[in-house]
C-alpha cells in the first residue's frame, strides 16, 4: 500500500505545521511501514534549532516515527480518526540518536508492530538517512476514543 499526502490525512488527525509524514512508501502484510519525511530548509523550528547550524530536532524525529506508527496501526485496525478514534503517543523507550539530520535531508521512517494489548500498541522504530540509522526507539501508542 502506497499513500500520498491526501491519503495520509485520512489516517492521521495531524495537520500542518505538525504533520511530519510526506509519503508512505509501503505498508506490508508483515505489519511494517516505510514512510518518508523531507527536511525542508524553511521548516519553522529550524530558525531556532540552531541559528547558523540548523539540526532537525530529535523530538520531531520521534514524533514522525509515532505518526508513521499511527498510520500503521490505523490501517491494521481498518479504522480512521473520522470514525471517532485517536491514536495517541503513550510512551517512548530505548531512544538513541546516532547522526544529525540537516535541512535538505530525507529521512526514511520504519515501524514494525511488536505486539498489542488492550489497545496499547508497541512498535519497533528507526529513522534512516542514506541507509544509516539516525534514530531508533520503541514507541507505544494507545487507540482511544476522541473527545
Amino acid at each position: 500500500m502506497i499513500l500520498n499526502q491526501d491519503d495520509i490525512k485520512k489516517y492521521l488527525p495531524h495537520r500542518e505545521p505538525f504533520l511530519f509524514i510526506d509519503e508512505v512508501v509501503e505498508i506490508d502484510e508483515n505489519e511494517t511501514i516505510h514512510a518518508r519525511k523531507l527536511i525542508k530548509p524553511d521548516e519553522y523550528f529550524l530558525q531556532g534549532h540552531f541559528p547558523g547550524n540548523p539540526i532537525f530536532p530529535g523530538v520531531i524525529i520521534i514524533e514522525a516515527l509515532g505518526q508513521a506508527s499511527g498510520i500503521l496501526g490505523f490501517t491494521i485496525m481498518n479504522k480512521t480518526p473520522e470514525e471517532g478514534s485517536i491514536y495517541v503517543l503513550a510512551g517512548v523507550d530505548k531512544v538513541r540518536f546516532r547522526k544529525r539530520v540537516r535541512p535538505g535531508d530525507t529521512i526514511d521512517l520504519f515501524s514494525k508492530v511488536v505486539n498489542e494489548k488492550r489497545g496499547i500498541w508497541k512498535f519497533d522504530c528507526r529513522a534512516e538517512h542514506n541507509n544509516e540509522i539516525v534514530c531508533s526507539a520503541t514507541i507505544l501508542c494507545a487507540d482511544r476514543k476522541a473527545l
